[in-house]
């Protein structure tokens, strides 16, 4: 089949267009909590990345694709629609807010034209009950945890197929240990689907993996773990519990990241395989920026992995996970397509997550809704820098936290617009010195924007509080 793809960009035709033997086969993988720097080839000294390595030598490593919230769900929700944290429906992060019944999201139009579209991993937003599970947006199958909080056991007594729960059998909901690991059977799903439709029909695998995230229960068998665990290093605890944390958490954590990585190269080795590794755009990245907390202490303030800090040159994105300095929101953003894209190229385009759902929805020759704010970085990933649109300004709002970023100027403020912090990113990228009082003029404009890109948050409805994960079966051991 031979098909034209046009890039489409609020109704217009613009000048790039590629040419296709068929449709190309996607898969974005999104990594929870992966911090910007949490890959040996920019330099990590404990870390043992050879996949991802390799995925960056074969594409194009984008160092100003940020994160469209700064935690689980409301980045979900803004890659998922195409929309920044003002507009969407689900702007909170309690796990069980749905997006609406109207909303059109990325799985949907892509699903529509065609592909065969899979989810393994982390839902997020829209619990089992309510209108925003996703086999109502458009997915045939999603395979995982449809709330985030059951998310955080990789030991849960069940996972959900379909809104279907799927009973793992030895597991009573421990935040370390069970006899069934969660990720090994999602990961297995997720193989399974691209298996089934790669060379048969085009197909879309959204793969939002909770790893390196949450409690880190690693096999104490698995490979990776065993790459580690004899490791002698200082880090301070997370899980602040002895009685329930092991000793060795730090190791842990890192096997996580290797294990991310070897499943990667899985993925990678199946398109191959198949003989659709030409044929299909692999987008790895992470779904907000690193926390800093987790291994944190007077030692390590920016926390023992530096998920945020330079390796090579000690400069540190500002705060991590929860806050909307550049901290939370830088992320590792790596595309590689045989071919199509530049191998080993480096981006600095300025985007953010609703931007992949018009890339990607032109790519699948999808119809596009006018309403999103979301531009396509096509043009920049098939080297045609002149061509490409620019957003005139990007913007995010968590928990009563809101920023505007208008070229290298990024304003702070709060949802009373009383707060006024200013930065010059290309000077100041950790955010060290707020320079508000020099420049009025440049905050009055930020301001004004920052107020017209709030609207009403208007959640999608829970059909039956029933089938809601509530914490009843919150994992035992849990710690905060």
């Amino acid at each position: 089949m031979m098909k034209k793809i046009s890039l489409i960009v609020s109704g217009l035709v613009a000048a790039v267009s590629i040419q296709a033997a068929e449709q190309p086969n996607i898969v974005y993988m999104m990594l929870d909590e992966w911090g910007y720097y949490e890959m040996s080839n920019l330099g990590h000294p404990l870390l043992e990345t050879p996949n991802m390595d390799q995925f960056r030598k074969e594409g194009m490593r984008f160092t100003q694709m940020l994160a469209g919230s700064v935690v689980c769900a409301p980045t979900r929700a803004t890659l998922m629609l195409g929309k920044h944290s003002g507009h969407t429906s689900v702007r909170v992060n309690d796990g069980s807010t749905p997006i609406r019944a109207e909303d059109v999201t990325l799985a949907k139009v892509i699903n529509d034209a065609g592909y065969a579209v899979g989810g393994f991993g982390k839902w997020g937003i829209g619990d089992r009950g309510t209108e925003g599970v996703p086999e109502k947006h458009g997915f045939d199958i999603f395979y995982g945890y449809y709330n985030q909080g059951h998310a955080h056991s990789y030991y849960p007594d069940c996972l959900i197929k379909n809104s279907e729960l799927v009973p793992l059998k030895g597991n009573v909901n421990h935040a370390f240990k069970g006899e069934t690991f969660s990720q090994y059977l999602i990961h297995d799903e997720a193989k399974k689907f691209i298996r089934e439709h790669a060379g048969k029909r085009p197909f879309f695998a959204y793969l939002p993996y909770t790893p390196p995230h949450a409690y880190y229960g690693i096999p104490e068998n698995d490979p990776d773990y065993l790459k580690y665990k004899d490791k002698d290093w200082d880090a301070p605890p997370h899980h602040r519990n002895p009685k329930v944390a092991p000793p060795d958490e730090a190791q842990r954590y890192a096997a996580f990241v290797s294990m991310m990585d070897r499943q990667l190269g899985e993925i990678l080795a199946i398109l191959k395989e198949a003989g659709v590794d030409d044929n299909t755009i692999v987008i790895l990245t992470g779904d907000n920026g690193g926390s800093c907390k987790p291994f944190s202490s007077k030692k390590y303030p920016h926390g023992f992995f530096g998920p945020n800090k330079d390796p090579k040159t000690g400069v540190v994105f500002r705060l991590g996970k929860g806050h909307v300095y550049e901290g939370g929101l830088r992320v590792a953003y790596l595309v590689r397509w045989p071919g199509k894209i530049k191998a080993n190229s480096t981006s600095d385009h300025l985007g953010y997550f609703p931007d992949s759902f018009p890339t990607l929805a032109t790519l699948a020759g999808a119809q596009i809704p006018q309403e999103i704010d979301g531009i396509s970085f096509l043009p920049t990933l098939l080297g045609q820098d002149d061509q490409q649109k620019k957003h005139d300004y990007l913007y995010w709002e968590y928990k009563g936290q809101v920023a505007v970023r208008q070229g290298d100027w990024k304003l702070i403020t709060d949802s009373a617009y009383q707060k006024k912090e200013l930065y010059n990113l290309a000077s100041d990228v950790s955010e060290s010195d707020n320079i508000a009082e020099q420049h009025p003029e440049i905050v009055g404009r930020l301001m004004g924007l920052a107020k017209e890109s709030h609207t009403p948050e208007v959640n999608g409805k829970i059909l039956d509080k029933s089938k809601i994960w509530q914490g009843k079966n919150r994992p035992k051991a849990y710690v905060e």
